[in-house]
């Protein structure tokens, strides 16, 4: 009795079902265009459709444990509906609605950089990758940096960054190089001033013993005498050589041996080989030997 029981417990609830799917709406499926869709609702709606479902992919793409196949297949579906979601966008945008496009997320790499979506074809948004599947093999190195190559400054780069410091003309601004160089000159100035009047003494001290015709008696004197002879001695030398080398450049000037030919005859040599080069293209040679033949009779030289 319990078994009848079940079977029509079984056969009451299979009717049940039935009719209540009889109620139902057949199921509507989303336009395969987005240029097919007339109405802004039906539209955001079938965006919302696609955003759930790759949701639901993006979820399951995290799991590393499904194989590179599956991780590859699902990475394909969900580029897939990331198209079409971009399809249906311009299509609401072409309704008059808002454009979820200024709010797209970003593609971001193992750390979490943002990073450039690779599109070759520059048409579409281009090919992401999603969780586990950018630990792919031939993934990772696509989010992978290339090492920064140390550019070598040209000379340009090198000269652009001199000014007047470099020279050092601003060393003095600071009045630091000046309270620091101050003392130091004036000693030099006083030592150069102490020699000069030494010298000066000792000059006159020659020139007396030169006059009066005595032996200079000190070595500095001496010294400044034998300094003064070589002096003139090498200045007299300077000057031989200058004439010597005004003689040579003299005796190497250039001697023409043969005639040449003022301006009026370099123009008439031009003019004859213009006349020769026109006959020459547009008159016979028969007819060229007529006319020397004739010119020897008539004795024309010209």
């Amino acid at each position: 009795m319990a078994r009848n029981e079940e079977k029509a417990q079984s056969m009451l609830n299979r009717f049940i079902t039935m009719k209540a799917e009889e109620k139902k709406k057949p199921k509507e499926r989303r336009p395969f265009l987005a240029s097919e869709c007339r109405d802004l609702s039906e539209a955001d709606k079938w965006r919302q459709q696609i955003m759930r479902e790759i949701g639901r992919k993006v979820a399951e793409i995290q799991n590393e444990g499904l194989g590179e196949h599956r991780l590859r297949d699902l990475n394909d579906e969900i580029n897939k509906l990331i198209r079409e979601k971009s399809h249906w966008e311009r299509r609401i945008v072409e309704l008059g609605g808002p454009n979820y496009t200024k709010h797209s997320a970003k593609m971001t790499d193992l750390d979490g950089n943002i990073v450039d979506v690779p599109n070759p074809s520059g048409r579409g948004p281009g090919y992401r990758y999603f969780g586990a599947a950018k630990k792919l093999p031939g993934v990772r190195e696509l989010f992978d940096k290339p090492p920064e190559l140390r550019k070598r400054r040209t000379r340009y780069d090198i000269y652009k960054r001199i000014d007047a410091s470099y020279y050092g003309y601003r060393d003095e601004e600071d009045g630091v190089l000046e309270k620091l160089e101050g003392p130091a000159e004036e000693k030099m100035r006083r030592e150069a001033f102490e020699e000069w009047r030494r010298l000066e003494e000792v000059r006159k001290e020659a020139r007396k013993s030169v006059k009066s015709g005595e032996v200079a008696t000190t070595s500095a004197a001496r010294e400044l005498l034998h300094e003064e002879e070589e002096d003139v001695v090498e200045e007299e030398r300077r000057r031989e050589r200058e004439m010597r080398e005004g003689m040579e450049d003299k005796e190497r000037e250039f001697v023409v041996h043969v005639p040449l030919p003022d301006e009026k005859e370099i123009e008439r040599m031009v003019l004859e080989k213009k006349k020769m080069e026109l006959l020459n293209r547009y008159v016979s040679e028969g007819l060229l030997e007529e006319q020397s033949e004739a010119k020897d009779m008539l004795n024309i030289h010209r």
